[in-house]
């Protein structure tokens, strides 16, 4: 990647200026649209007609290809994916250029004459020209399909609001235990719910998700609640830069609620693999019920010593509406905890040495990384995906 780093600081910069505005990330991703869909009408059927969550997801991918356009081969990696998991949408090079010329015109028309001077000017297309590149290039070397048909074959509803469903694809896709992909169901057509693989890939085409159901959702309430065997979903190319390092260092994994199923396929595939490096999973909810894959993973640690399972929750009690007893741990399972997380893993360690993921909502990954880098580490090691 060859933007040099006046570019980038300049790129970086006017960004940051239209983020540090009020409303002003929404303000500029209406603009976008408003434009893209004015320039190149064709390209409103790639979207839902509830924008929303569409503008949230754009303003968080620029965001996230902004702040590492410096980390040269981890953002072509990431572009790659993105460019080949566009492939679902049927997007030419055409739209590519469509799409970059409406952003530009987007943050000239937001910025202003101050801030759009040609130098931004200048640093913003070069950037754009080498990340639409980097994408096309993906897609067009993609001799796959651009998406796999899969039938659920199971659905069972694991506490209130939270489903894990089995699908059988209908061509095997392989992908990284610790990815995450796109997913649409017949439902609700043109929009796409991102969710991570439980389990590694095995060659049998059987992918297993954990979905809970967010208030107000578009699609996670579908999943969860009117699901059936037989019914088909639509799943995009896999995508994300988790899974199990190359090094040989010990695992520190953190997760909140369903954002443990990345790293229980990773936990799975080190099974797989023979694994003997130190694994310790912190496994937290808001409630004890929260954790509703905890005896799973306390049969996998029994088997392997490698293994450490620490279940934490904020409440010491569920709701009124989950009724059924909390499961006790075995001998020799640490018992739950109750607080926060981050603060509960601090205290175990400064952790120094581990590859360290952590998996949940922004507020949590954020809340950790606080903690974790008050102990002395380098939050910029500390691998998550993006929580758009």
């Amino acid at each position: 990647m060859s933007v040099d780093s006046q570019a980038i600081s300049l790129v970086r910069s006017s960004f940051k200026s239209v983020a540090a505005v009020e409303d002003g990330p929404e303000r500029l991703a209406r603009t976008f649209y408003s434009i893209l869909f004015a320039r190149s009408p064709e390209t409103r059927e790639f979207f839902p007609a509830a924008m929303d969550v569409q503008r949230d997801r754009l303003v968080g991918a620029i965001a996230h290809v902004v702040e590492r356009l410096d980390e040269s081969d981890a953002i072509l990696e990431y572009l790659a994916q993105l460019g080949r998991d566009h492939r679902k949408y049927g997007v030419t090079d055409e739209h590519y250029t469509a799409v970059g010329n409406a952003l530009i015109e987007a943050l000239e028309t937001f910025g202003g004459a101050e801030m759009w001077t040609d130098e931004v000017d200048s640093a913003w297309r070069n950037a754009l020209a080498i990340i639409s590149a980097a994408m096309m290039d993906a897609a067009n070397a993609e001799d796959g399909p651009p998406a796999w048909s899969a039938t659920v074959v199971e659905c069972r509803p694991v506490i209130k609001g939270v489903a894990v469903v089995r699908l059988q694809l209908d061509q095997t896709m392989e992908y990284r235990a610790g990815q995450y992909v796109s997913v649409q169901v017949a439902a609700r057509p043109r929009m796409w719910r991102y969710l991570s693989p439980a389990t590694p890939y095995d060659g049998t085409g059987i992918l297993e998700f954990h979905v809970r159901q967010v208030t107000g959702g578009w699609v996670s309430p579908v999943m969860v609640n009117q699901t059936a065997v037989g019914d088909t979903w639509v799943v995009g190319s896999p995508i994300g830069a988790l899974g199990i390092p190359e090094n040989s260092k010990d695992l520190l994994m953190i997760a909140s609620g369903t954002g443990v199923a990345p790293l229980r396929a990773q936990i799975l595939e080190l099974i797989r693999r023979g694994n003997t490096r130190k694994v310790q999973l912190f496994y937290s909810g808001q409630h004890p019920c929260d954790l509703y894959d905890l005896p799973y993973l306390w049969k996998l640690a029994e088997k392997h010593p490698w293994l450490t399972i620490v279940p934490v929750s904020e409440e010491d009690e569920n709701p009124w509406w989950h009724t059924e007893a909390e499961p006790l741990p075995p001998i020799g399972m640490a018992r739950r905890i109750v607080g926060k997380v981050g603060k509960v893993v601090t205290s175990f360690g400064d952790w120094a040495g581990y590859d360290i993921q952590v998996v949940g909502s922004e507020s949590m990954v954020n809340s950790t990384k606080f903690r974790l880098r008050a102990v002395g580490i380098d939050v910029d090691t500390v691998r998550n995906d993006p929580t758009y």
